[in-house]
């Protein structure tokens, strides 16, 4: 039977209609299918990406629509399969699913990140500070800072900068996070093959740290003492040592108030590295090499963490997805500045700090 132009369909469009409306009508299904809920999928399209995705309908086929784009971008990000996998779920031709994937990855960057990951305020800073002493007894915490490989395929042309002491390539995505699991600034696309230090010191983050631009708020007395440290990131030992970055002292024969400190200040580290293994276990594109240019691991990545931040928020989090950090891996750890004068004296006002009066009890059984 002839069928006009004007009202021909898509060979795709019926399937994914009738996969997305049975999936729907069973929340559980759904959440385990496109790693989120059906009113956050929902508040998702409508809101933010809807009118952005949309495509144009032409005489002879019509448009791949918004909420199809959306489906396809979470299924590859939650299954980690490939672009051929997806042309037979959706029928959709391999090349056009890669297009939608990097168009929806961007979209989802530029439209929610000023959203998910606002900007670095002063309240801001103290709110995470406030939530950090209550949750990991670590006061004046402005965050908990690391960095990750991320795999890739080679990149053409780069030689071995992105060949990384894991002998394999990668990108680092260096993060800060606060108490609630949540990325408050990201750095994505650095070489496999440096440091978290030289990343650090290269990023935006620390380049508004050292010109005094960061909004931390000054320093104030720690609740009911009279001791008045500085507002710090925590790191682990590839950080270097500053007034406004501690990391753990160093070397094996260490003094009790020492290894307290260290003990202490891993407890507010951990929440990066969960925040870590939830991104990785809930999108689990990570769990192989991402088998595409530089340039859309890179949207890959900056997307999966703003739908980190606002899964979280909307859906909460599985606990044990915290617990294991699968696909990433640490950085190469290599010996770092251990900081001037002034940095080593507040890494040890924090130590004195928590060997009196903020000592808990358990610590001494650590």
């Amino acid at each position: 039977m002839w069928v006009h132009p004007l009202n021909s369909t898509r060979p795709s469009e019926g399937a994914f209609n009738l996969l997305f409306e049975n999936i729907r009508k069973d929340p559980v299904k759904f959440f385990n299918y496109f790693g989120m809920s059906v009113s956050a999928f929902d508040e998702l399209l409508t809101m933010y990406l809807g009118t952005r995705l949309l495509g144009i309908d032409t005489n002879m086929r019509k448009s791949i629509t918004p909420a199809e784009k959306l489906a396809v971008t979470l299924r590859y990000l939650g299954t980690g399969c490939t672009f051929i996998d997806l042309h037979y779920t959706f029928k959709l031709g391999a090349s056009t699913v890669g297009n939608i994937v990097r168009e929806v990855c961007i979209a989802v960057w530029e439209e929610l990140a000023h959203i998910e990951m606002p900007s670095l305020t002063e309240q801001l800073w103290k709110n995470t500070a406030e939530m950090f002493e209550q949750r990991a007894n670590f006061p004046h915490c402005l965050g908990a800072v690391d960095g990750k490989h991320i795999r890739i395929i080679k990149p053409t042309g780069t030689g071995s900068q992105h060949f990384n002491y894991k002998h394999y390539f990668s990108i680092v995505l260096l993060a800060v996070v606060d108490a609630n699991y949540k990325f408050l600034y990201i750095d994505v696309g650095s070489f496999g093959k440096d440091s978290d230090s030289t990343i650090f010191k290269k990023s935006t983050l620390w380049n508004l740290l050292t010109r005094n631009e960061l909004n931390i708020p000054k320093a104030c007395p720690i609740t009911n003492t009279n001791i008045v440290p500085n507002y710090v990131f925590v790191g682990d030992e590839a950080f270097g040592l500053s007034e406004h970055v501690l990391r753990p002292y160093g070397g094996r024969n260490l003094t009790n108030k020492k290894r307290i400190f260290n003990y202490r200040l891993s407890r507010a580290r951990r929440y990066v590295e969960c925040a870590f293994g939830i991104l990785s276990n809930k999108w689990r594109i990570f769990h192989r090499p991402l088998n595409v240019n530089t340039e859309l691991a890179v949207n890959i990545t900056n997307a999966c963490c703003v739908l980190h931040n606002f899964v979280r928020e909307r859906n909460g989090i599985d606990f044990k997805d915290s617990l294991t950090v699968e696909g990433f891996e640490e950085i190469n750890p290599v010996i770092v500045d251990h900081g001037g004068r002034t940095a080593i004296d507040m890494r040890n006002i924090y130590a004195d700090y928590f060997y009196s009066e903020g000592a808990v009890s358990w610590q001494h059984d650590k």
